[in-house]
């Protein structure tokens, strides 16, 4: 039987275009399995399970140096919790400030924990014990500038990925320094204290932390109107902890820090592995309260 030309020549196209596509796929210039990670630069740490944001530690090894108060400006010096390994590069960066009256020992135990999962954390001392959230702002961002400029870590910093928390004034801090530095990629005011009550100027996706026993600064004149004062268009949530007070955040919680964790990885790191934590809204439970917000917007 004989073949027609013109069907002779599209037989010949497509044996040619298949042949290409192999030598493609031969060279390795097709899709690989690391075109994920590839997508995302900023990606460290192995696919988070419920497990892995749930533990005491994740994947990295930390160090730890202390920074003297006396060899810094604008704040009260602290503690620099970082992965050991240098071989995933650089790391996104958290600086921590305690509440009225407290000091780095307060919120101690989220540097290694956060530093674990792939950050360098800097837990900080205030100038004062009694300085107000607006001060302590100031001090959040000289502590990141200390850390991203000066300290003994800044190699492995990336600059452009940094994010603020607080407890208390502190928290009310961490609104106050995403207020002043809008490039800040994350915020995590916790059970926060600030007698301002509306963040209209905010940029920062920010996730609230608020407790239902909290009688010192209690979330219907705290934490709420924190929360409903933001930008409605803004990555921003409410998460409400269950049979908690003020001070819940001041030891290790399991609720927080699995949360905190998944907004610091989905802002700071850009890394979406993490919105199956967020989005659906997670519901209530022995833990939680009440959570509010909206799933994170894709870039």
């Amino acid at each position: 039987m004989h073949q027609n030309p013109h069907t002779k020549r599209r037989t010949r196209s497509l044996s040619s275009a298949l042949a290409a596509v192999a030598v493609v796929v031969g060279l390795g210039l097709g899709p690989t399995p690391g075109a994920h990670a590839a997508d995302n630069p900023y990606e460290r740490g192995p696919a988070p399970t419920n497990a892995s944001i749930e533990a005491v530690r994740g994947p990295y090894a930390v160090s730890e140096t202390t920074v003297s108060s006396l060899s810094v400006t604008g704040f009260g010096g602290g503690t620099i919790y970082y992965p050991t390994s240098t071989s995933d590069g650089t790391f996104g960066a958290i600086a921590v400030s305690p509440g009225y009256t407290g000091t780095q020992s307060s919120i101690a135990w989220l540097g290694p924990r956060l530093a674990s999962q792939g950050f360098v954390v800097f837990t900080i001392d205030t100038n004062t014990t009694l300085d107000q959230p607006d001060s302590r702002g100031r001090q959040l961002l000289a502590a990141l500038d200390y850390l991203t400029q000066r300290s003994s870590v800044r190699g492995r910093v990336d600059a452009t990925r940094l994010g603020v928390m607080g407890h208390s004034m502190g928290g009310g801090g961490s609104l106050e320094a995403a207020k002043s530095r809008p490039s800040l990629q994350a915020a995590v005011p916790l059970t926060p204290w600030n007698l301002d009550k509306t963040w209209p100027e905010l940029r920062t996706p920010t996730l609230i932390v608020g407790a239902d026993g909290d009688t010192i600064a209690p979330v219907s004149s705290h934490a709420e109107p924190f929360y409903e004062n933001l930008p409605s268009s803004l990555d921003r949530a409410y998460l409400e902890l269950n049979g908690a007070s003020h001070f819940s955040p001041n030891t290790s919680n399991t609720t927080i820090a699995k949360y905190s964790i998944s907004w610091l990885k989905r802002f700071i790191d850009n890394d979406t592995r993490y919105e199956q934590f967020l989005c659906p809204l997670p519901r209530p439970s022995l833990t939680i309260e009440e959570y509010r917000g909206n799933c994170p917007h894709t870039s």
